[in-house]
């Protein structure tokens, strides 16, 4: 690989895009660019950006998206939607990048679970699919949306009294199908070039919030999921990650619930193993031969909503306390040394200022805190005032988790200080 690889990933804002940014971001060769239609979180965490991309249905969609491909001189497009991920596979001829879609007709069927279904009725995960109202015996039922996501729209049908108050014209796009009341899984795969099913990776979705799984573990694989997943890679002739939904019937037996060629934001969750799913779809899309290394052990994931922040503000240095700023009960704060990092890179100034007891060298050594780190330590005594320390032709920001010292800086300096819980607003985020 003698040149970068570059790599868009549209739209760039979702849960599932953020995780693509994750697992691709830090790769040396690979450089990341995001676009969506509408400013969204991707705008926060990629430093190469778009955000007035035509929506889809736009007539000039493909010409203004093939000029940002040509301009950003783009290899590979990473869809993050499903019907971003059809269109584009509809339309991969006329685009100036790779899409990292299988193909057509694996989007067109990972779009449609009516497809879906019909190309697996005989197979014995297919669940139970009523075309039709009068063959509905057994209650309860459900209802989901032929082209749908994450359950939204679906609704449970508990007798005939709620099959007699449905709206027949909305169920032509709907899919109707036993009730399947266990346990649910998401099963992340990766296949080939050759056609090789190389992973196949269980997990239980323990807590689902709107639509996304936001706490999940993994599970081992048995030969029930083996061979659901085998027998789907085949028939659809599966390429790069795709994941696959199951769900028990009321005997204990899997069922499909819904397959799709896309990123999921959970499959954080085996790339904390070692398979890093955006990662090997790139090289192998670029016909490289790729191996998976996993690691084997248990691992549980949880997610909350993570802050990000754009700011106005400009500074050049930054003075910063050390005795529980930079520490924490005696040991070094790694968010703080995070900050401290992420300011050396950006080319700003770091003063160390404290009135730190012990002999402030001797302590750095002690806590592999290298020194070298700050532009100048600045020493002072308890009764010192740390304001008339600071240079103001310096254009400084201020931390450190005494009010009293803050308040004394804002009130004769005023210029932004701050505690350490607001650093975090201080990173830049985006790669």
């Amino acid at each position: 690989m003698n040149k970068n690889i570059r790599v868009l990933v549209f739209p760039c804002g979702a849960e599932n895009a953020v995780e693509i940014h994750t697992a691709l971001k830090d790769v040396v060769n690979i450089e990341l660019y995001g676009a969506s239609s509408r400013d969204d979180h991707g705008q926060f965490i990629f430093k190469n950006y778009f955000g007035d991309i035509p929506f889809i249905t736009d007539l000039n969609f493909i010409k203004k998206f093939n000029q940002i491909l040509v301009d950003n001189k783009i290899d590979i497009v990473i869809p993050t939607h499903d019907d971003i991920s059809l269109y584009l596979a509809e339309n991969s001829q006329n685009l100036y990048a790779k899409i990292a879609v299988p193909g057509l007709k694996q989007a067109q069927i990972a779009r449609s679970k009516k497809l879906t279904y019909n190309l697996f009725k005989k197979e014995r995960f297919c669940p139970v699919v009523y075309n039709n109202l009068d063959s509905i015996v057994n209650f309860p039922c459900f209802c989901k949306p032929d082209k749908g996501q994450g359950g939204k729209g679906a609704f449970v049908i508990n007798n005939q009294k709620d099959l007699k108050t449905l709206d027949l014209a909305r169920l032509k796009d709907y899919v109707i199908t036993e009730y399947l009341p266990g346990e649910e899984l998401t099963v992340d795969c990766f296949t080939d070039k050759n056609n090789e099913l190389k992973f196949i990776g269980p997990r239980k979705r323990n807590r689902v919030f709107g639509g996304i799984s936001v706490n999940s573990s993994v599970v081992p694989v048995d030969n029930e999921i083996k061979q659901i997943a085998k027998t789907i890679s085949d028939k659809v002739s599966m390429r790069g990650l795709w994941f696959f939904q199951l769900k028990k019937n009321i005997v204990g037996k899997y069922k499909l619930l819904e397959i799709s060629v896309r990123t999921a934001g959970t499959m954080n969750l085996y790339r904390g193993l070692g398979v890093n799913f955006p990662l090997l779809t790139v090289y192998d899309l670029l016909n490289y031969d790729v191996n998976i290394i996993q690691n084997d052990y248990y691992l549980e994931v949880d997610r909350a909503l993570f802050n990000r922040y754009k700011s106005s503000l400009k500074y050049d240095s930054i003075y910063i306390d050390f005795d529980d700023t930079i520490t924490k009960n005696n040991k070094v704060n790694p968010f703080v040394m995070q900050f401290i990092y992420h300011a050396i890179n950006s080319n700003k100034k770091i003063y160390l200022i404290t009135k730190h007891i012990h002999d402030i060298n001797k302590t750095l050594i002690k806590l592999k805190i290298n020194s070298s780190l700050f532009d100048n330590i600045i020493l002072l005594k308890p009764d010192d005032q740390k304001y008339k320390a600071i240079d103001l032709v310096n254009n400084p920001i201020f931390i450190d988790n005494a009010y009293a010292e803050r308040y004394e800086v804002k009130k004769h300096l005023n210029i932004p200080v701050f505690d350490i819980d607001a650093i975090n607003t201080l990173i830049d985020w985006r790669e």
